[in-house]
């Protein structure tokens, strides 16, 4: 909630639910109280508590730029055959990818997974279709009917996951990925001509890019899907109270590798 406005702050005011994913540039991630610039916050959705709302707009600005400016997927068609192949689809920002192409996109969504949990909320997160990822992707597809999908989202192990992934894009198909791996070999991509981009939703706020107002725009779009009801928060972990033993506890999860969705730490 707003406390304060600066004097050249015009978008908010004192009183204001918001919600927003801040700027990695200023300290105080764990704080009670944030400074930020309004251009990244966005009015939070009526529909949701703070808790359930704080599980989403990390992972959905993440999301909607890695989909619409990073692969520069465009708006719903439902005669395009283009399918989107998401890595690591039961995560924080898989959870909320999948939805956003399945409702805004003609495309086909299609997961990875491998538990039967994971498995049962990536499809109730908007895919269309779920791939083991601990088997090949291949002939997974091609029991769908699928040969070549055309847009690949890297969100995790995306080294190991390179010749997977250069075996089922399509010639001339679209990579992008959000993780940091070690050693990442794009040799496989050549022959192909495949094209890779990274998103870091944090680089318009670092950079104070043009386009830094554009977060402003899509969460504001995000709270409406959100209270239409075409958009789930992916909240599946609420931790009571901040302190540094909840703080310690929520990094360990997320640390695990094994999050279904996005862990909160909230005061009552």
């Amino acid at each position: 909630m707003v406390r304060a406005t600066g004097p050249l702050a015009t978008r908010f005011k004192p009183g204001d639910r918001v919600w927003y994913a801040g700027d990695i540039t200023r300290p105080g991630c764990n704080s009670e109280l944030h400074a930020v610039d309004e251009r990244i916050v966005g009015p939070m959705p009526t529909s949701l508590d703070f808790a359930e709302a704080a599980s989403l707009p990390l992972t959905a600005i993440t999301a909607w730029e890695l989909l619409f400016d990073r692969l520069r997927v465009q708006a719903a068609d439902p005669t395009d055959n283009n399918v989107l192949l998401v890595v690591g689809a039961a995560g924080g920002v898989g959870s909320i990818l999948t939805q956003l192409a399945r409702e805004l996109t003609g495309m086909a969504v299609i997961g990875t997974a491998s538990r039967p949990q994971t498995r049962e909320w990536v499809l109730a997160h908007g895919a269309h279709h779920v791939l083991d990822h601990h088997q090949p992707w291949a002939p997974q597809l091609a029991e769908l009917g699928i040969e070549h999908v055309t847009h690949v989202a890297g969100l995790n192990e995306s080294a190991a996951y390179v010749p997977q992934i250069a075996a089922v894009l399509r010639p001339e198909g679209q990579f992008a990925l959000i993780d940091d791996p070690v050693g990442l070999d794009i040799g496989p991509f050549k022959a192909k001509s495949i094209s890779i981009h990274w998103e870091l939703m944090y680089t318009r706020a670092i950079f104070n890019t043009s386009t830094i107002a554009r977060q402003h725009a899509l969460l504001r779009r995000v709270a409406e899907l959100v209270d239409r009801g075409d958009l789930k928060h992916t909240l599946t972990r609420r931790i009571d109270d901040i302190n540094a033993a909840n703080l310690a506890e929520a990094h360990a999860l997320v640390e695990a590798g094994n999050m279904i969705g996005k862990v909160v730490v909230a005061n009552r």
